[in-house]
């Protein structure tokens, strides 16, 4: 399980992508599709047609990081295609990636300590 920082930016792709492309084609994918850094460091989330299936990219800073998962006998919940990506929480990414529907999970909000 991939476990990011609470400050990693998250962002997926309404829209189903050709699971035939590797690392190159979904970075290619992200700088012309949605205009964003695909070595930015963000993670960078698309599914397959079926929504049993996706592919995760992100940059760590040395080379680009391809994961894939599939479903067995479930398919993920998937926002309605849109324009651009779609901005995930940290907790909404964790409960995607496990097969959960991630629409029903609200982040909760916390603030960053202040010295007295």
């Amino acid at each position: 399980m991939i476990s990011p920082a609470s400050n990693f930016r998250i962002y997926l792709a309404s829209e189903p992508v050709d699971f035939r492309k590797g690392m190159d084609g979904l970075a290619a994918c992200v700088a012309n599709s949605f205009e964003l850094d695909p070595y930015s460091g963000a993670i960078y989330v698309f599914r397959s047609r079926r929504a049993d299936r996706l592919k995760i990219l992100v940059w760590d800073g040395s080379g680009l990081v391809l994961i894939m998962k599939r479903l067995n006998g479930k398919r993920f919940t998937w926002p309605k295609p849109q324009a651009g990506p779609v901005t995930l929480s940290k907790v909404q990414f964790d409960a995607l990636f496990e097969g959960i529907d991630w629409t029903q999970v609200a982040a909760s909000n916390s603030r960053k300590p202040v010295f007295l």
